[in-house]
C-alpha cells in the first residue's frame, strides 16, 4: 500500500521524502489550503521545487486545494488548480464540485484525488464523483468502520485512502459546524478548525481552564496536562455526568489494522500532521514504511512502534472498530 505523508513546510516534504514517503500532500500558503495557518505551506516557487526534489528520489506530490471558494472568490482556487498543475504536482486534493468540473475541463490531464471535506461515505457518491469529475481516488472520512471499507471498495473502482494516523475528526469532516460557531473561522472555508488565534489558557481557583472562542473546553487540576481545546475532544456534561462525549483528547492510531485495511483493498494510508515538526514527520512516516513494507514482506507487524507520539501519549483505532461510547 502507498503511505500519504504531510508536509506543512517544504522542510518536512525533504523529511518526509527521504524517511522514505510514497507520496506527500502538502499545499499553498492560502485559503485554498484546509490547513491555512501562518508560518505553514508553500509558495509557488517552494512548491515547484519540493515537487523536483520529491520526483527526483521516486516519490509523488499531492496539492490540496481543499477548501470551498467563497462566492466571488472562485478564480483564486481556479489559479491554484492551475499553479499545482504547473508545479508538475502528481494530483490535487479537491472537494467543492465547481472546483472540480473546473479542473476536469481546463486541466483534464491532471489527476484528481477527492478530498475527506467531501464526506463522500459511500459507493454511489463516490461513483458519482468518478462519473462526472473523472476522480481517481478518494479520501475516505473518519466515520467508517473497517467492514464498512470494505464494502465500499467493492462497490466501486476508485482507490480508497484513509486516515491511519494523527488527530482524530470524530465528525464528517466537510459538515462540521463546531469550531464554526466558537471562532467565527470555517474549517472548510477558510482553513482553519480550532486555530490557535483563539485559544487562550486561563488559572482560576486553582485549576486550568482551556478556552477556545472564549468557551471554556476544559478544565485540568494544577500540574496536569491540558489538552488543546478542540471541541469535539471538550468535556460535555450529558445526562448527570461529565467527561468526554465524542472522544478522549488522544490521536488516531491505527497502524495493527494495517493489514485488515489491505484485505478490505484500500490503496493508500495517510498520516495527519501537517502542522508538525519535520522530527516528528520523519519518525512517523519512517515507521509506517516499515510497516507497510513488513506486511508486503509477509513479516511480522512492527508493535508500539507510535505511541509516545500519540496526542496524551494514547491511541484510539476511532470508528474502525466502532467503540463510540
Amino acid at each position: 500500500m502507498e503511505t500519504v505523508c504531510p508536509a506543512g513546510t517544504p522542510a518536512a516534504l525533504r523529511a518526509a521524502v527521504e524517511a522514505g514517503a510514497h507520496s506527500i500532500y502538502c499545499g499553498f500558503a492560502d485559503e485554498t489550503n484546509a490547513r491555512n495557518f501562518p508560518g505553514l505551506n508553500f509558495s509557488r516557487e517552494e512548491m515547484a521545487a519540493g515537487v523536483a526534489f520529491a520526483h527526483a528520489r521516486g516519490a509523488k506530490v499531492l496539492v490540496a486545494i481543499n477548501t470551498y471558494p467563497r462566492a466571488g472568490a472562485a478564480p483564486l482556487w481556479h489559479r491554484a488548480v492551475a499553479d499545482a498543475e504547473a508545479s508538475g504536482a502528481d494530483a490535487v486534493i479537491l472537494a467543492d464540485p465547481g472546483l472540480l468540473a473546473h479542473a476536469a475541463e481546463h486541466h483534464p490531464g491532471l489527476r484528481r484525488h477527492l478530498s475527506v471535506q467531501a464526506a463522500a461515505a459511500n459507493a454511489d457518491v463516490i461513483n458519482f464523483y468518478a462519473d462526472s469529475f473523472g476522480v481517481k481516488r478518494v479520501v475516505l472520512p473518519r466515520v467508517l468502520s473497517v467492514p464498512e471499507i470494505a464494502a465500499i471498495n467493492a462497490e466501486t473502482d476508485v482507490e480508497t485512502e484513509v486516515f491511519v494516523f494523527g488527530g482524530l475528526c470524530v465528525m464528517a469532516e466537510g459538515r462540521c459546524s463546531l469550531s464554526s460557531y466558537a471562532t467565527g473561522l470555517s474549517p472548510n472555508m477558510h482553513g482553519v478548525c480550532s486555530p490557535a488565534s483563539h485559544v487562550d489558557y486561563a488559572e482560576e481557583g486553582g485549576e486550568l481552564a482551556a478556552r477556545l472562542g472564549g468557551y471554556t473546553i476544559h478544565r485540568v487540576g494544577k500540574g496536569e496536562p491540558a489538552p488543546y481545546p478542540t471541541l469535539c475532544k471538550g468535556c460535555f456534561t450529558s445526562q448527570g455526568a461529565t467527561g468526554h462525549v465524542f472522544e478522549d483528547p488522544v490521536s488516531l492510531n491505527a497502524e495493527q489494522l494495517i493489514p485488515q485495511l489491505a484485505k478490505a483493498g484500500v490503496t493508500a494510508l495517510k498520516i495527519e500532521g501537517r502542522q508538525r515538526s519535520r522530527a516528528y514527520v520523519a519518525q512517523v512516516v519512517r515507521n509506517f514504511r516499515a510497516a507497510v513494507d513488513a506486511l508486503a514482506a509477509g513479516r511480522p507487524m512492527p508493535e508500539g512502534m507510535l505511541a509516545r507520539l500519540s496526542e496524551g501519549q494514547a491511541g484510539t483505532t476511532g470508528a474502525y472498530r466502532k467503540t463510540w461510547r
